[in-house]
């Protein structure tokens, strides 16, 4: 394994992705890091082709892909829609060398028994660079991926093998991301919520603990 370059230095490294990249890597070279790795879910790992990416995120990212997914998973609720969550699952598909961990994952609907790839993938963008992920998803079949980046929550359907952009998302049409995105604005995560659910229920918000 060659390294190819190491993380810029910045003043505060808790608000920058951190990443490592590695080139010519084997598959047997990506499985033995993915176990070193373990269930430690603070370094997500994507592999193309024999390129490694090793990614920290950094306090931020973790906080937006948080606060977007107790949102979506929020909205599910409301709805009335089956939602299955499964974090950061590890996809991969030995035969096209490729393997990928969103920041967050979903199953849309009944749950399928042994499902291989999720419906919906869902990438922050926070720290610029990394490997191509749609690249990734697009070889793995996931049928749907979000990237929230510079505060737009952007939808890309995978048809024909190509992944076309959409104004929506085809797993969940009646989802609007203009709500989804001026929550995501509020000052916390708590507040985001409360903001969903006035929007969508009508119910006012409760009283603020001041902080």
């Amino acid at each position: 394994m060659m390294p190819a370059n190491h993380p810029s230095a910045a003043c505060d490294t808790d608000h920058v992705d951190q990443r490592v990249f590695l080139r010519d890597v084997g598959w047997d070279d990506y499985e033995a890091v993915l176990s070193a790795r373990g269930d430690d879910g603070g370094v997500r790992i994507t592999y193309f082709n024999g390129e490694l990416e090793l990614m920290t995120p950094s306090v931020d990212h973790e906080s937006l892909k948080k606060r977007l997914a107790r949102l979506l998973e929020t909205y599910a609720e409301i709805r009335g829609i089956e939602l299955e969550g499964y974090g950061s699952w590890t996809l991969k598909e030995k035969a096209k060398r490729l393997g990928a961990e969103a920041d967050e994952c979903y199953l849309v609907g009944p749950i399928r028994p042994a499902p291989k790839v999720p419906d919906i993938a869902i990438e922050v963008i926070w720290t610029s660079g990394g490997v191509d992920k749609l690249a990734v998803y697009r070889g793995l079949g996931v049928p749907e991926v979000w990237f929230w980046e510079n505060g737009t929550l952007r939808f890309f359907a995978l048809q024909d093998e190509t992944y076309l952009a959409a104004t929506r998302s085809r797993a969940l049409p009646e989802l609007d991301p203009a709500l989804i995105m001026r929550c995501m604005g509020e000052s916390t995560q708590t507040r985001a919520i409360r903001a969903l659910r006035t929007a969508l229920l009508g119910t006012p918000a409760a009283p603020d603990s001041g902080r």
